[in-house]
């Protein structure tokens, strides 16, 4: 009898992980939705460019996460022991470049070409090259489900480039292009950072991601030169998008993936285009064709067969 009971307490106590990981997982993708579009209103609004905001994000948020580690006695090790490994230390310089700075650039630039909700989009067809990944480092084929997915995802994509016609591009070039490189940079972030990560805490191999990824963009980049006009709103604004949008949106669904698992949460992750469309129709007023609408739902109907 007392083992039936410790075993309905371990069942309860895992059920409750459980739900806390996808309150994370939604909260967290619907943050990354908004960020998305709020980024866009702040570009237009104020001439921002999408290099520059790339630089205050990542420069600002690395201290909340390496903040964040620092708070506990796990995470301190985990701070002050991977500098001791040159080996993880070159791991996360391949995240800070393949992964955060990668992403960051081409998610930007792809909502500045277009709009957040089809840079959202976009970026989910990422999971199709995660799925190649896998299928190559597992040895094995896709299954059929997989391959309807990748079917589905095709057909989205030209509905979303072309609004159903096929003589023309509905999406600039450049906003194709940058659309395409943030579904390859959705795929590096879900694959670069996980061996690190699993031996040094999301928060140290973010943290120093992040501000390895911002200091060479700085250096490159020179934000200085390229200062835009900002007012309090502004301020204000983007001081959201990095402790909101950038810190919370990222710890958040990290720890949703942690309490309920990579598949739950990459499901729940589709909240985050869908956020992001009805925030752009809603606040931005951006119209949309039934094609490119029905692309949307046919690249999200890709995250569920593949997932």
């Amino acid at each position: 009898m007392a083992k039936k009971s410790e075993l309905t307490e371990k069942d309860l106590e895992r059920r409750r992980r459980v739900r806390r990981g996808i309150v994370a997982t939604l909260v967290g993708g619907i943050f990354w939705g908004l960020n998305g579009t709020v980024s866009k209103w702040l570009m237009d609004a104020y001439a921002i460019d999408p290099l520059w905001l790339v630089c205050l994000r990542e420069l600002s948020a690395c201290w909340l996460f390496l903040a964040a580690a620092a708070l506990t006695a796990r995470g301190r090790e985990q701070l002050a022991g991977v500098w001791r490994s040159p080996r993880d230390l070159l791991a996360i310089l391949g995240v800070s470049l393949g992964a955060i700075l990668f992403s960051q650039v081409a998610y930007l630039e792809a909502i500045d070409w277009t709009n957040s909700a089809t840079a959202t989009i976009m970026q989910s067809l990422g999971m199709v090259l995660v799925l190649v990944y896998v299928c190559v480092k597992m040895a094995r084929r896709p299954r059929r489900r997989e391959l309807l997915g990748v079917a589905l995802a095709l057909v989205g994509t030209y509905l979303v480039a072309t609004g159903g016609n096929p003589g023309q591009l509905s999406l600039p070039p450049e906003g194709l292009f940058w659309g395409l490189a943030c579904a390859a940079a959705a795929a590096c972030l879900s694959i670069l950072p996980a061996a690190p990560m699993a031996r040094w805490g999301n928060f140290t191999v973010n943290g120093l991601a992040f501000l390895c990824s911002g200091l060479i963009l700085t250096v490159v980049y020179r934000p200085w030169e390229h200062m835009p006009a900002l007012d309090g709103v502004a301020v204000c604004v983007l001081a959201l998008c990095v402790v909101v949008g950038t810190f919370g949106a990222y710890a958040l669904y990290l720890q949703g993936v942690k309490d309920a698992g990579s598949m739950r949460a990459s499901l729940l992750g589709t909240i985050e285009p869908v956020t992001a469309t009805v925030a752009t129709v809603v606040w931005l007023a951006t119209p949309f064709s039934m094609a490119e609408i029905v692309g949307f739902a046919l690249i999200i109907a890709m995250v569920y067969l593949t997932a």
